[in-house]
């Protein structure tokens, strides 16, 4: 839909100008492009802000993680790009190029510190300050609710997106960024990525908190369970997911009359031989894909072949749950960064994590 399409951030096309008189980028004006495709940039707040200590922030579990020395350059956001100091100069340089919308992301630790309860003022203040900014520049305003610094408070208290609990306290936050934010802005998304970066944070363990399990993690963690975490940070990513979005939809939507979406990573496939077992592999490499995600809000349940290869590791929804995450999307936000081939792997016997549950082998990109 038009909605849909003019929620999405494009991430590359940034030198693109209005007007068919300005110097073509990539060969293309902006008069070559519908009025309702939008042209734009993102920035998460971890990469983004800076300022970790002041004003009132409390850890994130990316603070913890990359003070603990896991980046393999050892780089913090400890200072980043400055934004919390430089949003001004930064929305006038958006506005000099001519972009049309920007997505931001909020960090719940600076918004909320403690995870839950009393909002942090100069934090509010902070999103206030940049969203009026965005206002005055006649800049399109989206909001990822969560881009990966889940609160290191809560980390500590459940075990963050692996604990049930963290239904009732993402819908707590959504809630204080729908009501003090909601009348500036439209178009929300709830979760960046959310089926890689549990991958990264609970399989690999190259995404804080860095959990995981041998063999499959890429670093050495101290805990994790890499067969059997990914699947249950996603649930529960589904659940909180839904949850936001019928609260926005209960509470808000009326009269703000803004959308509430997910993002996702994507890749897309082509078989790499036209044999049969090649070309159920694409299909199998999409459900686990997009299907993982997408197909509980969608269709109420996970892919069968999910269910089939991962068996009882893959939470089940119950009949109320189904209902309630099915239909809970406006839009699907796609962050597409390039396309592979793909053949079949057969599935192997014993232990296995979310690669080895696709079996699928990944022949190159393009």
């Amino acid at each position: 839909t038009a909605m849909a399409l003019s929620s999405l951030l494009l991430l590359l096309l940034l030198s693109a100008a209005h007007g068919a008189a300005a110097p073509p980028a990539l060969g293309f004006t902006r008069s070559d492009f519908p009025p309702d495709f939008v042209f734009g940039a993102a920035t998460s707040a971890y990469q983004y802000e800076g300022a970790v200590a002041e004003d009132g922030r409390s850890p994130s579990i990316w603070d913890t993680f990359t003070h603990a020395g896991k980046m393999p350059d050892k780089s913090t956001g400890d200072i980043a790009s400055e934004g919390y100091h430089k949003y001004k100069d930064d929305v006038k340089l958006m506005a000099d190029t001519n972009l049309e919308a920007y997505r931001f992301s909020i960090s719940w630790s600076r918004l909320v510190p403690n995870g839950r309860g009393a909002v942090n003022p100069k934090g509010l203040e902070y999103y206030n300050n940049l969203i009026n900014e965005l206002v005055k520049h006649g800049i399109q305003i989206h909001v990822m609710l969560y881009h990966l610094d889940f609160p290191q408070v809560l980390e500590d208290e459940y075990g963050g997106w692996l604990s049930p609990r963290i239904v009732e306290d993402f819908t707590a936050f959504a809630d204080v960024c729908f009501r003090e934010f909601g009348d500036r802005v439209s178009y929300w998304t709830t979760i960046d990525e959310p089926n890689v970066g549990p991958i990264g944070s609970y399989d690999s363990g190259i995404f804080a908190p860095g959990r995981c399990s041998d063999p499959f993690g890429i670093t050495k963690c101290t805990a994790g369970n890499s067969t059997v975490e990914p699947y249950i940070a996603v649930h529960n990513m589904i659940l909180a997911h839904a949850s936001a979005t019928r609260l926005y939809r209960e509470q808000y939507q009326a009269v703000q009359k803004g959308v509430v979406g997910i993002n996702v990573y994507s890749f897309w496939t082509y078989p790499l031989t036209n044999s049969t077992v090649d070309l159920e592999a694409t299909k199998r490499y999409q459900d686990f894909m997009f299907g993982w995600t997408l197909g509980p809000l969608v269709f109420g349940d996970y892919p069968q072949v999910m269910k089939t290869n991962v068996g009882s590791r893959l939470p089940s929804f119950t009949k109320s749950q189904s209902e309630f995450v099915k239909g809970a999307i406006d839009f699907i936000g796609i962050n597409h960064y390039y396309s592979v081939y793909v053949n079949d792997r057969p599935l192997k016997e014993g232990v296995r994590d979310y690669a080895a549950d696709m079996s699928v082998y990944q022949r190159g990109k393009f």
